[in-house]
This record gives structure tokens, sequence and C-alpha cells, in this order.
């Protein structure tokens, strides 16, 4: 075949790269699964560690393996003191994705099984990871403010625990209720740039810390995982529910981008979206304030009335984090911490049989050639 014939698929759209077991979004139900379940239905009636369990281990935990799950993941908690003080050193300013990128890789260098490729060392170093990425992600935010870290409290659920090792306190039950069903929500879908990031890393047999600071400097692009910031900047750009439809025929006129809005994989609109734009809908009844969501629910109605397009899950999640108390770079890191569980169920999927992620890619440059003498340069 030519190179002339060759069709190259920008972006790898439609392109099928491998198998997975780990998620899927059912085009008979419009629905995103992990290993089968519904994502509405889990963070309805699961907990974030009984979830983080399912995508690890295939298959939802009994009362003593979720017991011993949680025990594993708040016992590994702490950081060491050398990354406290690395963290501290950190310069003011740093957005906290870069924060975060940097302290997993010097996770790596700390871990005890870094070298170790087994399956059995990855997962230990995932349970790590998932413990101790919280944590990071506050002793930054803290230093950041010139306050000192928090410790973590083995007492308390991931969810509850991040609360307080960011701000010493612990929200109303109906605030980390929202908070944990953000992250089930967050926590996998399937081939999307971070995870197929962290899986190609993982093909080159580089270690899990490696594969996971990859998939955190994919993950802080506007169009990945930094849209939910972006969105929050949209809503505060705009002000007023007034002025939100004007705001939106200025974009539509520029045809510019807006935040929160399509999706490569979904049709017929993010599954994700309506639970948490429930969820977001309480946090602005507990707040007290519905400014962003009225905002939002006018930029959703236009959009799908005049453009068709239809909101993904970063669309309700950011005013959900700021009506939270959440600083807007806080928005990407908490996603981090969720999507550590996806990155690892993809991570131990691919090590466990492995290929070299090396695609082909058609030449446009100039043709082959001679170096000129220096002379007639």
């Amino acid at each position: 075949m030519s190179e002339s014939e060759i069709h190259v698929a920008k972006g790898l759209v439609g392109v099928y790269a491998d198998t997975t077991a780990v998620s899927k979004v059912m085009a008979e139900t419009n629905s995103l699964t992990y290993r089968g379940y519904a994502v509405q239905d889990l963070a309805e009636q699961c907990s974030f560690e009984e979830v983080a369990y399912l995508l690890w281990h295939g298959e939802l935990p009994n009362a003593a393996e979720l017991a011993a799950f949680r025990a594993e993941e708040a016992a590994a908690r702490p950081l060491s003191d050398v990354l406290h003080r690395v963290i501290a050193a950190f310069p003011h300013g740093a957005h906290p994705m870069d924060a975060i990128r940097t302290a997993v890789s010097f996770m790596g260098m700390e871990d005890p099984d870094t070298a170790d490729l087994s399956e059995a060392a990855t997962r230990r170093k995932a349970m790590r990871l998932l413990a101790k990425i919280p944590t990071a992600i506050a002793a930054a935010y803290r230093a950041g403010h010139g306050w000192a870290p928090i410790a973590p409290d083995p007492a308390l659920s991931f969810a509850a625990n991040f609360f307080h090792v960011c701000f010493g306190r612990v929200p109303a039950p109906e605030v980390v209720k929202a908070f944990d069903v953000s992250l089930i929500l967050y926590a996998e879908h399937g081939f999307n740039a971070s995870t197929f990031t962290a899986r190609t890393v993982t093909s080159t047999q580089a270690d899990l810390h490696a594969a996971v600071t990859a998939a955190i400097a994919a993950l802080k692009g506007p169009l990945h995982g930094g849209a939910n910031e972006a969105v929050m900047h949209m809503l505060k750009e705009i002000g007023t529910p007034d002025r939100a439809a004007g705001w939106l025929e200025g974009r539509f006129e520029h045809r510019a981008l807006v935040m929160g809005f399509g999706h490569r994989v979904y049709k017929h609109g993010d599954s994700r979206v309506p639970t948490m734009t429930r969820y977001a809908e309480r946090m602005a009844e507990v707040v007290g304030d519905r400014k962003w969501m009225e905002i939002s629910r006018i930029l959703a109605g236009e959009m799908l009335r005049q453009k068709n397009i239809h909101p993904n899950l970063d669309f309700p999640t950011g005013p959900a984090y700021f009506l939270m108390g959440f600083e807007i770079p806080m928005f990407t890191p908490i996603f981090v911490a969720s999507r550590i569980t996806g990155w690892a169920a993809h991570v131990i999927e691919q090590a466990a049989d492995n290929r070299l992620i090396r695609p082909l890619s058609v030449y446009s440059g100039v043709a082959q050639r001679s170096v000129p003498p220096i002379a007639a340069r």
C-alpha cells in the first residue's frame, strides 16, 4: 500500500488499540460501566473505596474484604518527612498539578518496590499511591498558603480524610457524600488520554510510578482533566445568570470553545452528568448559593437547543468543587486522587499481556536529500 492510500486517524479516532475488561460505555444504555456495573448505580449505592476495590479486583468486596482494604489504605496515608520537606520547598505559585506530578515521581524513588514489576508489587505500589496522593495534594496546597501540613486521620473514610488534610475539618455528611460520588464518577473511563499514556509507558516495562507521573502530565491539559478548572473559570467570567445567554452568543459568533461540553465517546450525553448535577444542586442548597448552578442551567439548555451538544462530567463537577470550598487549581489534582484507581487497573492489565505500543506515522516532510557544503548553505 502506498502512503497516499493510508488512512491517518488523527487523534486515533475510531482506532481500537487493545482490549480491556476494566470499563465500557454500553451503547445500548449509553451508560459507563465499571467491570459491568453502571457507574450511576455504583455512585448511589457504594463508597469510593468499594469502587477502587472493584476496579482492581474485578468484583465488589464483601464486608471483610472492604474492611481490610480500608485498613491498608488508611495505614499508608502518611508521607515521609523527606517528601514533606520537598513539598515545602516547591515554588510558591506552582500549579497543584505540577506539585502532585513531582510528588508522585519522588514517591517512586522512595518506594521499596519501585523496580519490582510483578503484579503483586504493582498492587502494593498502587495502594500506597491511592493512600498518599491525597496527603501530598493537601500538603502542597497548605504549603502554598504558608500553613503546616495536617496528618491524615486513619479513622476517617477516604473522602472525609481529604477534607481533613486540606482544611483541618470534615464538612457535613451531604458534602462528603457529594465528594465521594465525584470520586466514583471520575475513577475510570476507558482509553482516555491519560490512561492511554499510562498504558503506553507501562508497555515499555517502566514502573507504576513512571506511568502515573506521565498520566498526571497528560491529565493536566484543559482538553482532558483540566477542563473542570476551565469550567469554573468560565462561570466566574460570566458572573451572573442574566449574562449567561449573551456570553454564550458571543462564543458562538467567534466560534470559540465552550468548556465542559461534548465528548468523543458519548453521542447522547455523558451518563455521569445527571448524577453529578444532582449532587452539585445539593451542594448549592447546602451552601445557600444557587448562582453557579443557575448559570450552568442556562448554558446547558442553550447549548442543547442551539448546538445539540450535551455537557460532560467536568461541567457540573467544577461548580460542585467550588461550592465545597476547594480553590480552582485544586480541581484537577482531585481528579488524580480518583483516577489513580483506573490508571492502576489499566497498568496491571497492560502488564499482564504486554506488547510495546509503537504506532506508525505517515511522513510529510521533504524527500531525502544530500547535505550541502557549508559554503553553499
